[in-house]
């Protein structure tokens, strides 16, 4: 076996799990569902079936993956952090054929305790202050707060704040150049 798995956790058959990546105490991770290498999936966690999470994510402890979301590499998900599939749940209507899809996109981060309904994307290295209520699509480095989230700024991949001047902000790890275009933030040279 080229990954970890905790005894107290429970591997369904033809779950796919990458080399190197943890899974730690007490889950539950599904057939169906793919894990990419080096990922660390913390205490307690729970991964649906048909769930698709790419490689270098961080599963903080108390998530529950539902079928319908899709992690892309380099995320991180903050403890306690709640997703939904479907927006009108009765529990004596069965709707798993209307699940809607969740995304989130490269080198994001969602912050503890943040719910995140579903149908929505959160963009590139986005990144979610912890608490949040994320009802809409968030753009690719924005930063977003509050119930309902919205954006009080913008970040670089490295979740430092960036400042614009001029319409021009310049990323904290490799000097990358972001330019604002119609209310959103571009990356225009790397």
């Amino acid at each position: 076996m080229e990954y970890f798995v905790h005894p107290s956790s429970i591997i369904d058959e033809g779950a796919v799990i990458g080399k190197d990546s943890k899974i730690w105490h007490f889950c539950h991770i599904f057939g169906s569902s793919v894990i990419g290498a080096h990922c660390s999936i913390g205490q307690n966690c729970m991964i649906a079936q048909n769930v698709h999470i790419g490689n270098n994510v961080r599963i903080q402890n108390n998530v529950s993956i539902v079928e319908g979301v899709r992690i892309c590499d380099d995320v991180f998900i903050a403890p306690s952090v709640v997703f939904t599939n479907i927006k009108n749940p009765r529990a004596f209507i069965s709707r798993k054929h209307q699940y809607m899809p969740t995304l989130l996109e490269k080198g994001c981060s969602v912050g503890a305790n943040t719910t995140i309904i579903c149908g929505n994307t959160i963009g590139a290295y986005a990144l979610i202050g912890a608490g949040a209520v994320v009802s809409h699509n968030v753009p690719a480095h924005a930063l977003v707060v509050g119930n309902p989230a919205r954006i009080v700024g913008w970040v670089d991949k490295a979740g430092v704040k960036l400042e614009f001047r001029q319409n021009r902000a310049y990323d904290s790890l490799d000097c990358s150049v972001y330019e604002m275009r119609d209310g959103v933030v571009v990356q225009i040279e790397s």
